[in-house]
Order: C-alpha cells, then structure tokens, then sequence
C-alpha cells in the first residue's frame, strides 16, 4: 500500500499501552482522530480528537481525505467494528488497519472456550431475538451488549425463552485495569453496578431450541389462518432451495412464515415480502422480530405484479397463492435468467394455469396430498386437506 491516508486502529481498554510501535507512529502522525468518547479518551487525543455523529455515520471520515486522519475502534477494527463500514466508500491503497485482539477474544481466552466453537454476536445495537435461531442447549455464545443494564435485560430475555438455566458471565472492561467477571445465571440474575464496555458469555442450557429442519409448527407464527401449512412449507422451501446471501421475493405473503423459514435456511439470506393486506402486513413485522429476521425481511404492503417495480430483483421468487397469469407473463419478462420460481396454488383455476404455465415454459410440476389423523365419531379417520399444486422451474 502506497501511502494510505487512513489508518484504523484497533484500541484496547488498556490504552496506548496495547499498541505496537507501528500504531503508536499511525496515531502520533495524525492531524484527526476519530472515535467514541472513551477511546478518545483512552487514546489522549486532545484537540486532534473527533467523536463519532449521532446516529453513527462514516462521512465526516472521507471528508477528510488529503489529510492524515486515525479512527478509533474496539479491538478488531473488523469484528463488529469500524472497519466494514468504512470498506464500502475506499480502495485498498487508501487504509491501512492495526488490530489487537477483540473482545470475542479476550472472552474466549478468559472462559477457557474454544473460539472456533463459540458463536459470536454484536448486540450493543441489535435485538436480543438475534439469537433465537442458535440457543440450544450445549451452545457457547459471546455477545456484545449496549451497556450495563443490558446485562439484565439479557438475563431476563433469556428466562422468558425457556433458557433461564443458562450460565450468564458478564465480562467488563476486559484487557484493562477495570476488568471486572462475574457469573450466575440468567433465571437468577441479580448483578448491580455492570460497567461498560460490556460483554456476556452464555453457556445455553435449560430449552430445546428451534428445530434446525424446515416446516416449523404453525403455531409458532402469527397468523389468521392465511399461512403455508407445515409439511406444505417444509416441501415449499426444499423447492426454492436456499442458499447464503440470496434475495427471496415472496409474493402474497399471509403470515411470512416462508419468508422467515427462507431466512433462517441460510447465512445472510434476504425477503421482501409483498402483502396486500396492512393487517397481514403486521402479522409479517411481529414475526420476523419474533425470530430476530427484522434486519433481513423487508414487508411491502401492496398487490403484485404493480408492487413489484422498483426493487431489487431476487435470486428466488415463491407465489403462495398461484398467481394471476398477468403477474406470471410479468415475473417472465422482468427476471434475469438463472432466477428460481415455485408457485402453490389450490383452486382448479389456479392448477389450470399452472398445468399451461407448465406446459410452455418447463419445470417441475407436482400435486400434493395431504391427510391427517382426526376424530372420527368415537373412532378416528383420515381429515383430508385440499390437494396443492406446486409448479417449480428455473428461468
């Protein structure tokens, strides 16, 4: 790198007496120093020092090119850091990063955990339910909280999702003169006076957790009854096959609960959500909270096709009700090649068009039915569910 003008240096609660002489030089040649409060502080930057906007923003940092400007950040620069925020507006021979261990480590290394087999987390600006679809019992958790009341909060959050047996270790102002770890756990909480910057280490115990396969129960969704049914939703999501980091369009989507079993299959995957109901719409927001999705589902009240103009276009595309054959010829002409598409439909109507729809473009095309169990007069028989029809094919 030729003469970066940016240096990000990662900063320890033991100060400048955790940097090398290669940050010291970074930080003394300075003529601005970004960071929070504390690392400004801990950095003694005097005058050079400038605190971070609220809410954060990185523009006041590449406003300053041409000049030699330092950020301050937490640790690695680059594990919930600084660092990937910044990345998005510079080329490479503009930076240059000095890391010290991060919090994830310095928590690793006091627990005695493996940190290759720990799941690490930033909460100190997300919601605990980030964390719904990893507790089970047996895992290790490291998280960053927002300050020393989270710790309670936590603890609390914990207790209502059935893990209150869980091992809560708050781990404060690790690496510096204020450290300060203390153990219990969350159903017994009752540490005071918590100091920031904070930690928590859990050691899950106490709940079974979410089932990891497809086809969650109905009842864990809000809904009025206008949701994929389970062992329809387990066959719907084998078709659409997620993958890390694609984009769902899931088109009518009633209660969501494809869209949040779509982003739960896979690392980084994204829904948008389209609904042309506003109550449905509400059912879509509270469960994509209630499984800590709200950061990667994206409800849009409105009818399709018209709705759908204007949004980034989808790796996948599901259509819970079948579709009209106008929304169909449009998906047809608007999708880059290589898209997948499932549509379920129940109605004759719906499996006509589908059975056409099949017959020009290709694909898979297959009837599903399903019966149950059920009460019977004093005996029981087979409740039969209307036969679902589901047209599958990749553009």
């Amino acid at each position: 790198m030729s003469d970066p003008w940016l240096s990000i240096i990662g900063l320890g609660e033991d100060g400048l007496a955790g940097l090398t002489d290669a940050s010291r030089k970074a930080l003394a040649d300075a003529e601005i120093i970004f960071g929070g409060p504390r690392h400004l502080e801990l950095a003694d930057a005097g005058t050079r020092g400038r605190p971070w906007p609220v809410p954060f923003s990185t523009t006041p940092v590449l406003e300053m090119r041409g000049k030699q400007v330092a950020v301050l950040a937490s640790g690695d620069p680059f594990w919930h850091g600084a660092g990937g925020s910044l990345m998005r507006e510079l080329s490479a021979e503009e930076w240059t990063s000095f890391p010290v261990p991060s919090v994830f480590a310095l928590a690793a290394n006091r627990m005695g955990w493996k940190l290759e087999e720990t799941l690490c987390y930033g909460l100190h600006a997300a919601p605990y339910e980030q964390l719904v679809p990893v507790l089970a019992q047996g895992t290790q958790v490291i998280c960053t909280l927002r300050d020393g009341a989270a710790g309670g909060e936590l603890a609390a959050w914990l207790t209502d999702q059935g893990f209150g047996g869980s091992t809560l270790t708050l781990l404060e102002a690790l690496g510096g003169p204020r450290e300060v770890i203390r153990h219990t756990t969350a159903e017994a909480f009752a540490l005071t006076e918590v100091q920031a910057p904070v930690a928590a280490a859990i050691a899950v115990a106490g709940g079974k957790g979410l089932s990891q396969a497809s086809g969650l129960p109905d009842a864990a969704f809000e809904n009025d009854g206008q949701i994929t049914k389970r062992p329809i939703r387990a066959l719907t999501l084998s078709a659409l096959a997620p993958r890390a980091g694609e984009l769902l369009w899931d088109i009518g989507g009633g209660s969501g609960s494809v869209s949040v079993e779509w982003c739960l299959a896979a690392r980084a995957a994204r829904a948008i959500t389209f609904e042309p109901r506003a109550d449905r719409i509400e059912n879509i927001r509270a469960n994509a909270a209630k499984f800590g999705l709200s950061h990667r589902m994206k409800p849009v009240l409105g009818k399709a096709p018209e709705v759908l103009d204007g949004f980034e276009l989808p790796d996948v595309v599901f259509i819970g009700g079948g579709g009209s054959q106008a929304m169909l010829d449009y998906l047809w002409q608007i999708l880059p090649k290589g898209t997948r598409l499932v549509a379920n439909g129940v109605t004759l109507e719906t499996e006509m068009r589908l059975m056409q729809t099949h017959a020009q473009h290709g694909g898979h095309l297959m009837k599903v039915e399903i019966a149950e169990a059920a009460p019977l007069g004093t005996m029981r028989g087979w409740d039969r569910a209307r036969p679902v029809i589901q047209w599958s094919v990749t553009l």
